[in-house]
């Protein structure tokens, strides 16, 4: 790691990368900004924003039935827990006749119900507020290293199933007509949301993880003009919010997880006012 805490310091010489907290929250901004911007293009153009925010605050049941079967880490049990859900809401989404909002909403607020009802059941609750906000200056390596596992399989899902996901975004019964397998494509991005979404929930809290996905997808649909451009703008804007909301963090002593929402809602007006710039001319 010291190699690459000498090139962070080589290529941003400032004062607020100086302790090695720092260094680490910012590789993990690095891996994981990208991972949001990608998956939120999907994410806005399905209108899944809710199934996102569903599965982020599903992370409190998983920590529960973690520690009730027994499980020492719950970081895996949240992960496998958020995976179950997301299948469980595509497979039922595709079945019934509810509409998704519906069914999503009927599984996020029994699954938040469990959650709150186990943890709070053993008056140990508030061991567990910390993933509420969520804590990115405690990362470690071998954490970022997950991150970067995570963004290899984005890749390769990406690389795979792109244009097949983008047409069943826009049209789903195109998508039928064309022969694609339009549940094997939603499985597909259910678990890569909720497996990434988990992962960094202890780091980005569970309050504000659906706006880090929302915000810079949302942001680029405004300035891009193709699915290509759009995947690209929105990568570079939750970068650039991520970074500028951890150097604000820094300095103000706020929540990194917050602060970064707050960079990427400041942005999301930029794109925002550019777009009714260019309307009116």
């Amino acid at each position: 790691m010291h190699l690459i805490y000498s090139f962070l310091d080589f290529i941003f010489p400032f004062e607020w990368l100086s302790p090695v907290f720092m260094k680490n929250a910012l590789l993990a901004v690095l891996v994981s900004a990208p991972l949001f911007g990608a998956l939120g293009t999907y994410v806005v153009s399905s209108r899944m924003s809710f199934f996102s925010d569903a599965i982020g605050h599903s992370a409190l049941t998983g920590i529960a039935l973690g520690l009730f079967l027994g499980i020492r880490n719950v970081y895996v049990s949240m992960i496998l827990f958020s995976m179950l859900l997301g299948f469980l809401i595509i497979i039922v989404k595709s079945k019934g006749k509810s509409s998704s909002d519906t069914i999503i909403g009927v599984f996020s607020s029994t699954s938040v119900a469990v959650g709150l009802v186990l943890l709070s059941s053993g008056g140990n609750f508030s061991k567990y507020q910390k993933y509420m906000v969520g804590d990115l200056l405690s990362i470690q390596p071998c954490e970022i290293l997950f991150l970067l596992v995570c963004a290899a399989a984005l890749i390769l899902v990406w690389i795979l199933f792109y244009n097949r996901m983008l047409i069943v975004s826009l049209h789903s019964a195109f998508a039928k007509s064309r022969g694609i397998k339009v549940l094997a494509v939603e499985l597909i991005f259910a678990l890569l949301t909720a497996a990434i979404v988990a992962a960094c929930i202890q780091w980005t809290g569970l309050l504000v993880i659906n706006s880090m996905l929302v915000l810079p997808a949302a942001s680029a649909r405004f300035v891009s003009a193709s699915s290509r451009r759009y995947l690209i703008v929105s990568e570079c804007i939750s970068l650039f919010g991520g970074i500028a909301g951890l150097c604000f963090s820094y300095y103000t002593g706020s929540a990194s997880g917050a602060s970064i929402v707050l960079a990427n809602a400041a942005l999301f007006f930029i794109c925002l006012a550019v777009s009714f710039f260019k309307k009116s001319n």
